[in-house]
């Protein structure tokens, strides 16, 4: 076989293996074997040593034009698949631009934020402002100046969620009510009408809703560890539980929109109230017609908290309530799963907007 046959064969040989190739490693592999250190163009090179000067010549020129037309047969194949490669990543990243965009719908209030609102714009409506505070409270506030005994069992850690800060005496905790912004805010309205109180003076009622988010560890279809309350307050010189359940009942009617419902308020007893009562509603009409649903906790503020606020409690009065934003929005909406206002499934969410 002549030389020039033997390179012939040479670059058909190396065609073959690099078309053989289905990805850049195999094609590393057979370039290996025709270019590299042991490759067989090396070792053609290699056997130019043992021929006269005019032989090298003539050998060596045809060797090279062998090796260029293997590195021209490489160099394509490489070319070959990127493309490849490429065509593959864009058909799967394909966009058919003939379909519509997707549309941004627009964004809606949680049911629960929609009531908060608007039991916030019914108190309003009756004088009453409104009080945000800090959810990480200390014990004092959460609980010693609401007159909550120190073996209660809200202050056990099964009730309570404790947190770091604070001291063993006095330790920091998720707020399990709203009620310290009661004492927040009349404590401050106490402070800012402090010259009146001074001079014997009457000072300004207090009239204030603290809604918000609250804690405790509880956890079901009715209750969850994290969960809306919303506390209210009334305090002044004639204030008296006539005024409770005229305040009350107007709320729950216009909350409801509905005339057709009746309050029953309970005895019960809270530590911060005396007497106290528990709220009860009955609607006249509706799928819940007939059935008594508890509401809210009330009473008149008893006098150790009243004195906690800087107040002489034989001369002011008032009441409180505390109500759940959550149950009031699962009775109005008609849902019986307070856990779904939580999950964020947009399927349910969506259905208030």
């Amino acid at each position: 076989m002549s030389p020039d046959t033997v390179l012939d064969e040479l670059v058909s040989a190396a065609q073959s293996s690099f078309a053989a190739a289905r990805s850049p490693a195999d094609l590393e592999n057979a370039k290996a074997q025709f270019l590299g250190k042991a490759g067989r163009v090396t070792e053609l090179m290699k056997g130019l040593a043992a021929l006269s000067v005019e032989d090298k010549k003539t050998r060596g020129a045809a060797i090279n034009q062998t090796k260029q037309a293997i590195e021209a047969a490489l160099t394509a194949r490489r070319q070959a698949l990127a493309q490849a490669e490429l065509d593959a990543q864009l058909k799967a990243e394909a966009l058919d631009v003939s379909l519509p965009g997707r549309q941004r719908s627009t964004g809606g209030l949680h049911p629960v934020s929609l009531t908060l609102e608007r039991i916030e714009a019914i108190f309003g409506s009756m004088g009453f402002d409104v009080a945000q505070g800090p959810e990480i409270e200390t014990d004092w506030f959460n609980f010693t100046a609401l007159n909550t005994p120190e073996d209660h069992p809200a202050r056990s850690m099964h009730d309570t969620f404790y947190v770091e800060g604070g001291t063993e005496a006095a330790p920091n905790l998720l707020r399990t009510h709203t009620s310290p912004m009661q004492i927040r805010y009349a404590v401050q309205h106490v402070k800012k009408h402090r010259a009146m109180l001074d001079r014997g003076e009457l000072m300004p009622e207090i009239r204030v809703i603290a809604p918000g988010r609250t804690y405790r560890v509880d956890s079901d279809a009715t209750h969850s560890p994290m969960f809306h309350q919303c506390e209210g307050l009334w305090i002044g010189e004639n204030v008296s539980f006539k005024d409770l359940k005229v305040v009350f009942t107007d709320f729950c009617r216009t909350f409801f929109e509905t005339k057709d419902l009746v309050l029953r308020f309970r005895p019960s007893f809270f530590p911060f109230t005396e007497p106290s009562a528990e709220i009860d509603i009955q609607f006249q009409q509706g799928p819940l017609a007939g059935r008594w649903l508890e509401v809210a906790g009330s009473g008149q503020v008893h006098p150790n908290v009243v004195r906690h606020m800087g107040l002489d409690p034989e001369k002011y009065i008032g009441f409180a309530f505390g109500m759940g934003p959550d149950r009031l929005t699962m009775l109005r909406y008609g849902v019986n799963d307070l856990r779904l206002f939580f999950d964020g499934d947009l399927r349910f969410l969506s259905q208030f907007n």
